[in-house]
């Protein structure tokens, strides 16, 4: 009996009861018997076991009721996800003229992802506080004019409503051994209190290499890292005042423009021209005091994109490339930088705004303000529950009114993966 334990098994101790009866039926009786008690036990530890059932998850409180009707109708086999993702729309509609409407409803909006129209889940209206990510570009030609960043950003905190919440995020030099290095720097998490946003910026640093795209992720991965509240949800820009010209990031476009899109992070740029005081620096001799050098990343990217069959050893040392060269580099790599700002404005709903110097920054930053107020937000949970990671296409509609409209909305979104 070891192998069952130290209790006889059921079937086996009501067998030795009928001890008596074994020596005068015949075997096929005794063997029938046994067979009863047999099937008899099974089904007793069938009917006090519990039924099986595969794991089961109960959908966003959030979601609208037709929402919820589908996930009821879910076949009983099947795994309802609690983190199906909540995907914003930012949007700013303009009439004709270009005159933001303020008094949209929710039913004036229809959403269409991949050809297929979508439930509004979440509907905020202009008046909605808003979270923002500053990031402020102190590398470079802007090193020298810190005053004038810091006027301009100022400008911009005092032009935001009394709901609004902002963090500063801008570059520095790392301290420690051997040569300095550019860093991004985080000079406040969120906060609506402004006095400690003008601290903050009073406190700007300046470095002499530009990790943008390394800035880009930090706002995606550190500033916006908890999930929003409900009160701004969809409501969440970074509004970056740089050239956008990038230095010294271990990271690079592709990755902080997914990071950005999947947080559904608004991008608004105001783009500062540096180009010309660059290029005349790109031009003087390595040994002048005044001149500036294309870093090593700067180069290979350049290598990389236009000249990707080059060999390696071409692209080797700044100083011995003639100065016709440096300037061609240089202008491609700032062509590169509209694109890519242009880029992320356009497909997130944000905005870009030009700045020829930094003292025409105050008057970009007072345009974003008031961009961000006109910006409504919408929300749906998307009806293809795909985690594959790809890409799905919005568009946003604006109907019931009988006046032409202007939509600007993100243009799509990256699917989380499994």
């Amino acid at each position: 009996m070891a192998i069952f334990g130290h209790k006889a098994h059921p079937v086996l101790k009501a067998m030795s009861g009928f001890a008596h009866l074994r020596r005068r039926l015949s075997i096929p009786i005794v063997l029938l018997i046994v067979a009863c008690f047999l099937i008899e036990g099974t089904r007793a530890q069938q009917t006090t076991q519990p039924p099986v059932q595969r794991p089961r998850r109960v959908g966003s409180s959030e979601q609208t009721t037709e929402a919820k009707k589908t996930a009821d109708e879910v076949d009983e086999g099947d795994v309802i996800r609690t983190d199906t993702q909540l995907v914003s729309v930012p949007a700013v509609v303009t009439d004709a003229s270009g005159r933001p409407l303020s008094n949209l409803k929710a039913e004036n909006f229809r959403i269409i992802e991949d050809g297929q129209a979508q439930t509004i889940a979440n509907f905020g209206t202009t008046e909605t506080p808003f979270e923002i990510a500053l990031l402020l570009d102190t590398s470079g030609s802007t090193r020298d004019d810190v005053a004038l960043i810091r006027s301009a950003a100022n400008t911009f905190i005092e032009a935001l409503r009394s709901g609004d919440r902002v963090g500063v995020v801008s570059f520095n030099q790392s301290v420690g051994f051997g040569d300095p290095v550019a860093k991004v720097e985080v000079l406040t998490p969120l906060t609506g209190d402004r006095e400690a946003l003008r601290t903050a910026i009073d406190n700007l640093g300046a470095s002499q290499g530009t990790p943008y795209y390394d800035a880009l992720e930090r706002v995606a991965d550190g500033i916006f890292h908890d999930p929003p509240k409900d009160d701004v949800r969809g409501r969440r820009a970074v509004v970056a005042l740089t050239d956008g010209v990038d230095s010294s990031s271990n990271s690079d476009f592709v990755n902080a423009k997914m990071k950005l899109a999947r947080a559904g992070i608004a991008c608004y740029f105001i783009q500062v021209n540096t180009e010309d005081f660059v290029e005349d620096r790109l031009m003087k001799d390595c040994q002048d005091d005044g001149q500036l050098s294309l870093s090593k990343r700067q180069i290979e990217r350049y290598r990389k994109l236009f000249f990707p069959k080059a060999k390696e050893e071409n692209f080797n040392s700044f100083c011995q490339m003639g100065p016709f060269e440096r300037m061609s580099i240089s202008r491609e790599l700032y062509n590169l930088a509209r694109r890519e700002m242009n880029d992320l404005a356009r497909g997130s709903g944000g905005r870009s705004f030009e700045a020829a110097t930094l003292a025409d920054a105050r008057a970009a930053f007072a345009r974003v303000a008031a961009d961000i107020g006109t910006q409504y937000s919408l929300g749906y949970y998307p009806t293809n529950k795909a985690r594959d990671g790809k890409f799905r296409s919005i568009k946003l509609e604006v109907r019931g009114l009988r006046e032409k409209t202007q939509i600007r909305a993100r243009d799509g979104y990256y699917a989380p993966k499994q």
